[in-house]
């Protein structure tokens, strides 16, 4: 997801992205079926959804080799990515991801029309419930980390009000 920069963002986290057409960074997230954020990496807006995907799992290598073996964790992608790519720069990266990963791409909807995509609206919902955080609706922040620490934050705010 973009999330717009303001003028007090960093030139560093400044990025544009020709697909959505704003000027930010990109909020790439992995989420559980209930929608709560397990792995957050942020980047700027000019960085390609494959190289932020292979970003994030690089950063989390060591969770994902530490599952139980037969353990297979479904990422679901929409068409913005490409799946022999990066399946080829998983092997690249570490040939056991490979076992305990599995990339989905999302079916393509028909041309000129809405149609609700299963399951793909769980990371949807999750990205409507992180702008709804005041200090995320836009990046006011001069470093990525911060902005990744304050998704965090919101996504431990949504699971205790969820217990409450």
């Amino acid at each position: 997801m973009c999330a717009k920069n303001t003028d007090t963002a960093n030139v560093e986290t400044k990025g544009y992205c020709w697909y959505k057409a704003t000027n930010g960074i990109k909020r790439h997230l992995l989420v559980d079926v209930l929608g709560n954020a397990y792995f957050v990496h942020c980047t700027k807006a000019s960085v390609s959804d494959d190289v932020g995907l292979l970003a994030l799992l690089r950063k989390h290598k060591e969770y994902f080799l530490a599952l139980p073996t037969g353990h297979i964790i479904t990422i679901l992608l929409d068409n913005g990515y490409h799946q022999q790519y990066l399946e080829q720069e998983m092997a690249n990266l570490a040939p056991q991801l490979l076992h305990c990963l599995k990339l989905e791409i999302a079916p393509k909807p028909r041309p000129q029309s809405f149609v609700v995509i299963k399951k793909r609206w769980i990371v949807e919902r999750t990205n409507a419930w992180i702008n709804q955080c005041r200090a995320l609706w836009k990046n006011c922040e001069g470093l990525l980390r911060t902005s990744e620490a304050k998704i965090r934050i919101c996504a431990i705010r949504l699971i205790l009000r969820r217990l409450a």
